[in-house]
């Protein structure tokens, strides 16, 4: 019996009749675009993360292009962001128009080193975007700090973080804005595409329900700016409430999987950290190994899918190596991305699936 890195259809049985009567309820009502479950889930969303707004968006490299074009990066600025991290967190750079700057991470929780983030601040430099990778928060009190002294807006990517908390806060509440995606595979995920921004700053929030809807401001065919078509649709919406309702149980069970993960892997390979001011919600349950494709070949072959989350640094990627520090410049990240293996994570994985995979993991690290 296979056992897959990631199982949506589990998950999806657990709450199927409640979906579909959501879902059957949108088709009913006839109105599937900016309707009122788009409305309600992002009052309920913004609510939960603990902000004033929310704004529904196609997806989360969209949320993240428009939190950038509106906290007023414009060509040519600069943009402080991890390289170890998904591409999309650097594309919505590239979108705005302006530079990635890169830094390295931390050597435990994986995230943004900020010891570093000052020292790569520059005359052009516009805002600052750490990424909670993996479920894990940044240090935002050390972002925070840095952004105040230097007057640079905080861009929060949560895109793996729905829930994960720093200092008792959810994160995407310090910075001035946060962006979350809702691909399937997240904790909190729908049954296609979409994303979200959420801030406290109402121009902000003006200024994206502008962009997400063409430019139009409630009236059909006025556009008062240049904008683009990404909106989160009524059906994603309805299924985000349903999900949105049990996403703390769902992140709960990630966490309790994760302990079983560490007490019996803690010996034999490098098990996710969890900072003292952290609560991690383990998107993905990510280890480290010198011999890792041994591993992965070896789990494989005992139906064990794994997978590698990120293979290549975006520092390192085709279309970034020209503006990018160049090869050995992140030594972290650039030893890591040869160490790290994603083992299976949801919240329905069994005990002995657990079990199964750690005691197979143990025997081709020491063999």
């Amino acid at each position: 019996m296979i056992i897959p890195c990631f199982d949506l259809s589990r998950q999806y049985d657990s709450i199927k009749e409640e979906v579909q009567k959501s879902v059957n309820d949108v088709f009913e009502s006839g109105r599937f675009i900016l309707g009122k479950n788009v409305e309600e889930f992002e009052r309920e969303f913004s609510s939960y993360i603990g902000v004033k707004h929310g704004i529904g968006v196609g997806n989360g490299t969209d949320a993240l292009h428009f939190a950038l074009v509106a906290s007023g990066v414009v060509l040519n600025d600069e943009v402080i962001v991890p390289s170890y991290t998904a591409t999309p967190s650097v594309l919505a750079i590239s979108h705005a128009g302006a530079k990635p700057v890169f830094v390295d991470i931390e050597p435990d929780s994986y995230c943004m080193d900020t010891s570093l983030v000052e020292k790569a601040i520059t005359k052009k430099t516009k805002a600052i975007m750490p990424v909670h990778l993996y479920g894990h928060p940044v240090d935002m009190k050390a972002v925070m700090e840095i952004a105040e002294k230097h007057s640079l807006k905080v861009i929060e990517d949560a895109s793996q973080a729905h829930g994960t908390e720093y200092r008792g806060k959810k994160v995407g509440c310090f910075g001035d804005a946060a962006c979350f995606s809702f691909y399937p595979t997240k904790n909190l995920g729908c049954f296609g595409d979409g994303g979200m921004v959420v801030t406290n700053n109402e121009k902000t929030e003006n200024s994206i329900r502008l962009m997400r809807n063409m430019g139009q401001d409630g009236k059909v065919y006025h556009s008062l700016s240049i904008g683009f078509n990404s909106r989160l649709d009524e059906i994603q919406a309805a299924i985000l409430k349903v999900k949105l309702a049990r996403l703390d149980q769902m992140n709960n069970s990630r966490r309790e999987n994760a302990k079983i993960y560490n007490d019996i892997l803690g010996d034999s390979v490098v098990t996710p950290e969890e900072k003292e001011y952290a609560k991690h919600i383990y998107h993905l349950y990510v280890i480290r190994t010198k011999n890792r494709d041994n591993v992965r070949d070896f789990l494989s072959k005992n139906s064990v899918m794994t997978g590698i989350h990120y293979s290549i640094p975006v520092h390192l990627q085709k279309a970034y190596m020209k503006i990018g520090p160049g090869k050995g410049k992140l030594p972290v990240t650039e030893k890591y991305v040869d160490e790290i293996i994603s083992l299976p994570m949801f919240p329905e994985i069994t005990g002995d699936e657990i079990e199964k995979v750690s005691e197979l993991v143990k025997k081709v690290v020491k063999s």
